[in-house]
């Protein structure tokens, strides 16, 4: 297989270590690379020792990874696409609902494997919650929520809505197998007009609530990304940046004989995940999924999904409201295909 990756700044540069790595493990043939930046290209193309080129027309790869801004994201992917070319692209998929099923469409017209780089359905100890949860560890889930913090200063094309809270928009689908019916959402926007640099995004799903905070502008805490699974019958807790680790809380609020509520707390145990690298388990997995001809974990139609969502609490931040979540056709036709 050839392999190319089409943009290769702070994160791509990244898809082009794990690509040059699959290369040396005889999982790929070869590593293509493709930047707007040429001297950057042929920097990076002399380290790795792999070819380069500046248009992403000339690519003429098999796969590739897209890791350009997420505005160049619709574009770039139809064109690679309609070239005959299977894609992993960076999240968010596009910037509109609209766009993204656009990319969508025109790989099953194509007859491409399409992917998204939604990364945490490859973390090791998000992939080990989600067992937790499914062998029914936890009980049945009540409420998750995320801090996702950081301080640097705002990015000018996306703001964290769209970089960060996108992250666990999906974890949230993939932990509980399911869309939330109602969204709200409040956006802070001080330093860049139109760029949120805080947003806290309230999820529910039925009975149970999903809470995300993300934010650029919060120096306190350091880098931290954590979440909390809480459970009728126990509690989980991850830190991402661990990688490897899941603690479960083997505590609730019970009633005795008397009716009378109490606290059960007996405790926690940690469960290791084994180690691997996420973005190399999804390059390997697309790779494997391209060779296989069959969607990836993290599909096209999840990556449109996870957008259409994000669409609906920008809206509902716009509002100033609660907003139920509609499903379009589209969306339901491929959902139950997933």
């Amino acid at each position: 297989m050839r392999y190319g990756i089409v943009g290769t700044g702070y994160w791509g540069k990244n898809h082009v270590r794990v690509a040059t790595e699959l290369r040396d493990a005889g999982a790929i043939d070869e590593v293509v690379i493709c930047d707007a930046d040429g001297e950057r290209a042929a920097d990076l193309a002399s380290t790795y020792d792999v070819a380069y080129t500046t248009r992403h027309d000339r690519l003429a790869v098999d796969a590739a990874s897209v890791a350009t801004p997420s505005p160049t994201h619709e574009d770039i992917a139809t064109d690679l696409l309609r070239s005959g070319t299977d894609l992993l692209v960076e999240k968010p998929l596009a910037l509109s609902a609209d766009a993204a099923w656009n990319v969508v469409e025109t790989a099953r017209e194509e007859g491409r494997t399409l992917g998204v780089g939604h990364i945490f359905r490859y973390h090791p100890g998000l992939r080990e919650l989600k067992r937790l949860i499914d062998a029914g560890e936890l009980g049945e889930v009540e409420y998750l929520h995320t801090a996702r913090f950081a301080f640097r200063v705002p990015r000018d094309t996306t703001g964290v809505l769209y970089s960060l809270a996108v992250h666990d928009v999906d974890a949230y689908d993939y932990l509980l197998g399911e869309r939330p019916d109602r969204v709200h959402c409040t956006m802070n926007s001080t330093h860049r007009d139109d760029i949120d640099e805080t947003t806290t995004l309230t999820l529910e799903y039925g009975d149970r609530t999903g809470v995300i905070h993300s934010s650029w502008q919060i120096p306190v805490f350091g880098k931290r990304r954590d979440l909390a699974v809480v459970g009728t019958d126990g509690a989980a807790y991850l830190d991402y940046l661990a990688d490897t680790e899941v603690e479960v809380y083997d505590a609730s609020i019970v009633a005795d004989a008397s009716g009378d509520l109490r606290k059960r707390d007996e405790g926690k145990t940690v469960h290791e995940a084994a180690d691997a690298e996420p973005l190399k388990t999804e390059l390997r997995e697309f790779v494997a999924a391209v060779e296989g001809g069959r969607d990836p974990p993290a599909s096209g139609r999840v990556g449109a999904r996870t957008v259409e969502l994000l669409e609906r609490a920008a809206t509902a931040a716009d509002a100033g409201q609660i907003l139920e979540v509609p499903v379009r056709t589209r969306s339901v036709e491929r959902m139950n295909t997933d």
